[in-house]
């Protein structure tokens, strides 16, 4: 984001005992006895001991985010909006397996009403409260167990607002809606489970009037129209984090076409005069060549960018595949700097995503330094320079604010961007280009379509590059002052 600013294991004891006869030592016929035990048999299996799921997924900074007890697949999301009504119904299908004894389970959902919930086609249980969604299945889901929710839901969407982080999710517009944020948004348009610890893949069918455009994530499902409403399709098949999920529906210049055997869709809103905006976008595809050089192949399945103008939605973000962008950022000509930045987030962020909010430096520190690299490629200036630049003119409190513990209300600070693309120059310097660029490659590579943690980046870096580098991330990423400039180990 840029701102413009584990089974139950039966045991199974056979008991083999012979039978004991004792043989009389008169004339009188064996007197018979009773066995001494019992025959063989299977001892019995604990029964489950279903248990509600936890209501969150016990991130330190955002508790209530996300559930715990289950893991998700894929989403099934088709939804229809009348923008004049400012309504949206919708039925979403959850593919998932439970991954504890569960009596029921809990989906994020926010100000939307439900009316029905099914479990394996049985109706369910359910109530609400607040932003949360308990099902109750018919019978309790055993640990281990594949099953299917399907959520029938309605109601006027809004955004949900947070003192710390600001406004996300449904947004209302003149031409149509808008759904995106970072730390959430996914809950105000479908039932999720709304961590990045849970990706999972996602198909959309957004039915709108006719004459708007409905633009989703991944690749593009063509489009059917009926009745005076168009149904577009959309497919995320890369494994993807619920806040990554976006919907924008209104009027849009679009260009379509293919790179590399993926589709390639841009779209920027009418609302804007043909211009940089546009040319900013068509070079998405330049700056993805440059920065598979350097991190390796590109990890997800399309490519593109759409621009919106609201006033609401001053910054950029790293939707999958289909990054949003702000008009703001093109009033100046074109600016290939953002589109590096959300583009290297489709690597770092999106493919290797958050395990916890905490290490939001790994997703910004890496995409802020790949426009540096990308500045650097076309001439503009070098990393170094940028470096030293922000060594000597950053302002006092990014140095206060450790980038790898920066609080929720520091979650997009500078210190985590420009501190924390500062952090991966001071690896660079300290380890060299040649092992300093094989981290990188390494980390994409071996983490894709997963998680991580700064813990693992750590050790993954110090594996690579054979150097201890404990030091070095204590100062950049801990430390509440100004660390001394790097040089090579």
């Amino acid at each position: 984001m840029t701102g413009v600013r584990t089974h139950l294991r039966r045991s199974v004891a056979l008991l083999l005992v012979g039978a004991l006869g004792v043989t009389g030592c008169d004339s009188a016929a064996p007197e018979e006895k009773e066995p001494s035990a019992a025959p063989p048999s299977e001892s019995a299996a604990p029964a489950p001991d279903f248990q509600p799921g936890a209501a969150g997924g016990g991130d330190p900074y955002f508790p209530s985010y996300g559930n715990g007890g289950y893991d998700v697949a894929g989403y099934t999301v088709k939804v229809r909006y009348d923008p004049a009504k400012d309504r949206l119904s919708g039925v979403t299908t959850v593919h998932a397996k439970a991954t504890a004894d569960l009596s029921s389970f809990n989906l994020d959902l926010a100000h939307l009403k439900v009316s029905e919930v099914t479990v394996d086609g049985a109706p369910a249980q359910h109530r609400q409260e607040k932003n949360e969604l308990v099902v109750a299945p018919a019978a309790g889901l055993v640990s281990g167990r594949d099953f299917t929710a399907e959520i029938t839901y309605a109601g006027k969407p809004k955004s949900l607002k947070n003192q710390a982080v600001g406004e996300g999710g449904w947004l209302h517009t003149s031409d149509g809606a808008i759904a995106l944020g970072q730390p959430e948004s996914a809950s105000t348009w479908f039932p999720v489970n709304d961590h990045p610890s849970d990706k999972a893949t996602y198909r959309f069918e957004i039915t709108v009037p006719d004459g708007l455009t409905a633009i989703s994530n991944g690749v593009p499902g063509g489009k059917t129209s009926a009745d005076g409403w168009t149904t577009w399709r959309w497919a995320e098949n890369t494994p993807m984090a619920s806040y990554l999920s976006m919907v924008a529906i209104g009027k849009f210049r679009i260009t379509e076409g293919s790179h590399k055997g993926r589709p390639v869709f841009n779209a920027v809103t009418t609302k804007v005069s043909k211009g940089a905006a546009d040319a900013s976008m068509a070079k998405t595809i330049k700056v993805a060549d440059y920065l598979e050089t350097v991190f390796g192949p590109y990890p997800v399945e399309a490519y593109g960018g759409v621009v919106v103008s609201d006033e609401r939605i001053r910054y950029a973000l790293e939707t999958q595949s289909r990054s949003v962008y702000s008009a703001g950022f093109f009033r100046r000509g074109e600016n290939t700097g953002v589109v590096a930045h959300e583009v290297a987030h489709q690597w770092f962020g999106n493919s290797v995503a958050l395990s916890r909010w905490q290490d939001i430096w790994l997703n910004e520190g890496l995409s802020s330094y790949a426009e540096w690299l990308w500045a650097e490629h076309t001439d503009e200036f070098t990393a170094k320079e940028a470096f030293d630049i922000r060594m000597a003119r950053v302002p006092a409190e990014v140095w206060r604010t450790p980038p790898g513990k920066p609080g929720v209300k520091n979650m997009f600070s500078e210190s985590v961007y420009q501190r924390g693309a500062m952090t991966v120059h001071a690896l660079r310097v300290s380890v060299g280009d040649k092992a300093f660029f094989e981290i990188l490659k390494t980390w994409a590579r071996e983490k894709r379509d997963a998680n991580g943690t700064t813990e693992e980046f750590v050790a993954l870096a110090e594996r690579v590059s054979g150097e201890k580098l404990e030091k070095l991330f204590d100062a950049w990423l801990y430390g509440k002052k100004k660390p001394a400039a790097p040089k090579r180990l």
